[in-house]
């Protein structure tokens, strides 16, 4: 599994006050005008997120054809489970509307944040999302004691399953809280009410600590499951301590095989990227197969792409 990288999309701008750094957790959405649409989170002079998008040629990426003027998502009220930022996950088509499953999050008290995950719903192909309520509809409990985030969902007949981020503890090192977090599984029937039984997907080895963003398409009978991994350990500064690619796969959606062996990166190190490649989205478009994904300083570089070979 050979991935050519084709460069950078989009670096964030400072146009407009919500949006003054980062352009984070890309997601790549063909709409109904056969554009892409890329998603992405931005952040306002406060460090608070918001949810942009740009609009790209199907086939040319680096071809922008429109930018949002105005957020489609932004923090909630005070208090609510979003106030500090919402930063999206995954879309999906249901029933005519667009889906919108996002990361909430708090500052945290004792740690840096609580995350949790919320939804909003689209009923104009995704320019513009309304909450579907003022509270998540996942967070903490006894399968998942920390906080929940960043959830990859597919909807398959009558069920719907997820795959999403669960932060179990946290631990001071070089003086600083750094939280630990891998791969759950929970499944619903209506895409809103999900079943959890603990089931952990992708799980710490010696050298993980943390397992962010699954991306899964199904091919051939098998779920493939692409996620980023990192150590605890100077994995802000430090390459060979840093996010990379990871990949695992599966027969029944639940309980994966890691092969992160078989997923390559080919093509030059660029400067926006010299130190982790992290966040990525997995996508198809007709016979090719991408990846859209972050570099440095979990997005303030911008968001880039590559090519299955």
């Amino acid at each position: 599994m050979i991935w050519g990288k084709r460069g950078l999309i989009f670096v964030p701008e400072k146009k407009y006050s919500w949006s003054q750094t980062h352009a984070q957790v890309p997601f790549a959405f063909k709409t109904q005008n056969k554009s892409l649409r890329f998603y992405y989170s931005t952040r306002d002079k406060n460090n608070r997120s918001h949810v942009s998008f740009i609009e790209t040629d199907l086939f040319d990426f680096k071809k922008i054809i429109n930018k949002a003027e105005m957020p489609v998502l932004s923090p909630g009220d005070m208090g609510t489970f979003d106030d500090c930022g919402t930063m999206p996950s995954w879309f999906i088509n249901h029933e005519d509307k667009v889906y919108m499953y996002y990361t909430g999050w708090n500052l945290g008290g004792n740690v840096s944040y609580r995350l949790s995950i919320g939804l909003a719903i689209s009923e104009d192909d995704g320019l513009t999302f309304k909450k579907f309520k003022n509270a998540p509809i996942l967070d903490r409990s006894e399968y998942d004691v920390s906080w929940v985030a960043q959830p990859c969902v597919i909807k398959e007949e009558n069920i719907w399953r997820m795959w999403y981020l669960s932060c179990d503890h946290w631990e001071m090192i070089d003086n600083h809280p750094e939280p630990f977090y891998h791969i759950k599984y929970a499944f619903s029937y209506n895409g809103i009410n999900w079943i959890r039984q603990g089931d952990i997907c992708v799980y710490y080895d010696d050298f993980t600590d943390a397992i962010g963003r699954p991306s899964v398409l199904y091919d051939k009978g098998i779920y493939q499951l692409f996620y980023s991994f990192r150590s605890a350990y100077g994995y802000r500064t430090q390459p060979n301590h840093s996010y990379r690619f990871g990949y695992a796969e599966s027969t029944d959606g639940v309980k994966f095989e890691r092969k992160d062996s078989d997923f390559k990166m080919e093509g030059e190190v660029y400067d926006w990227e010299n130190i982790m490649n992290a966040y990525g989205h997995v996508f198809r478009i007709e016979d090719k197969q991408y990846i859209v994904y972050n570099g440095n300083g979990f997005g303030k570089t911008g968001f880039g792409y590559a090519v299955l070979i």
